[in-house]
């Protein structure tokens, strides 16, 4: 055989051991550790209501309501899709949770005198995923709410297309015109500011530029919340995405967490490399039914961590303990055998 042709066949088997390896490292390996890791936490099904600080990720599909509780006090990120399809688009068929958000509420959070008392509510962001159910959460007569946090949607900056076939302008005003009605606060300026919730500090973080861009998706308004209590730390990314550098620049504020709430459901454009990095979750948690694999793969790769998700979880409550511990249980919603 000539000479050239052994470089050649080398040269091959060189590239082709080359492809291997990198497949192998970035897509074989994480299946099997995510897998193992998954199988290997062990999340009871909540027995009972006896958690005094503690966040609930409700099962709402692909959409995020959190509960937040500690020491009585309540307070609730985002309130899941709603049925309403204002324009009637058939891409905006979706099922709604608003009654199911409700009614956990009711069953959870009720005080001596009948009501559900929220010390806030915040929106993330203006899409129908995040605040679509509030209008009618916000409008039960057992509902109390002492300030509502809710940036100003700004259509002038949203690309076209959100614009035209989603219903962000509906939801916000529907959201807006309900806490108008029963004088409810709306805080819409919003700063990097920290206050307390029973046992927790709550840190809001703006992901707003100083740089007012145009021709934006409303993720790239979407705020995030960070917990903390004895030393654990989550943090609720909303919809948090890097295609203007929100995660790039948040992340060293926000450092290493316990628990990230992922961003977008784990969709394309959030999660980046860096992010993870400098977060390093112990425990992801995803809203969704599922979680995309470019994700799961990097939060396998980087964090090593579990994934929990939503969906698969039928719900997970994150409970910290007074000693600094944490706990997870899931099954903490009865609605999905209804």
């Amino acid at each position: 055989m000539k000479i050239w042709v052994k470089a050649i066949l080398i040269l091959a088997v060189a590239a082709l051991a080359a492809a291997y390896a990198i497949i192998f490292i970035m897509y074989v390996r994480p299946n099997r550790e995510m897998n193992k890791i998954r199988e290997k936490t062990n999340i009871p099904a909540l027995g009972g209501n006896a958690h005094q600080s503690s966040i609930h990720f409700l099962n709402t599909g692909s959409s995020d309501a959190i509960l937040i509780e500690s020491d009585g006090h309540y307070a609730l990120v985002d309130c899941a899709e709603d049925s309403d399809n204002p324009r009637n688009f058939p891409n905006l068929v979706f099922r709604g949770y608003e009654n199911e958000v409700l009614g956990y509420l009711k069953k959870n959070c009720r005080s001596s005198d009948g009501k559900v008392h929220l010390d806030f509510i915040l929106g993330t962001h203006a899409h129908s995923d995040h605040i679509g159910g509030f209008d009618t959460v916000i409008a039960d007569d057992d509902i109390v709410i002492d300030r509502a946090y809710l940036k100003r949607y700004d259509e002038s900056r949203i690309r076209s297309s959100e614009i035209v076939e989603w219903d962000n302008k509906e939801v916000y005003e529907q959201t807006v015109n309900a806490l108008n009605a029963k004088n409810v606060p709306i805080i819409a300026d919003i700063e990097e500011t920290e206050f307390m919730l029973g046992s927790f500090k709550i840190t809001l973080f703006n992901t707003e530029s100083e740089t007012k861009l145009s021709d934006i998706g409303e993720n790239d308004n979407s705020m995030g919340v960070l917990v903390e209590k004895d030393g654990r730390r989550a943090f609720l990314a909303g919809d948090i995405d890097n295609y203007t550098g929100d995660e790039e620049r948040l992340a060293p504020q926000i450092g290493k967490v316990d628990i990230l709430k992922v961003g977008h459901h784990s969709y394309s454009g959030s999660t980046t490399p860096g992010w993870l990095k400098t977060l390093n979750p112990d425990y992801a948690v995803i809203t969704n039914n599922y979680c995309t694999d470019p994700t799961a793969r990097r939060l396998t790769r980087i964090c090593h961590c579990p994934i929990l998700v939503t969906g698969q979880e039928q719900g997970v409550m994150a409970v910290f303990g007074d000693d600094g511990t944490l706990s997870f249980y899931n099954k903490i919603t009865d609605w999905e055998s209804k």
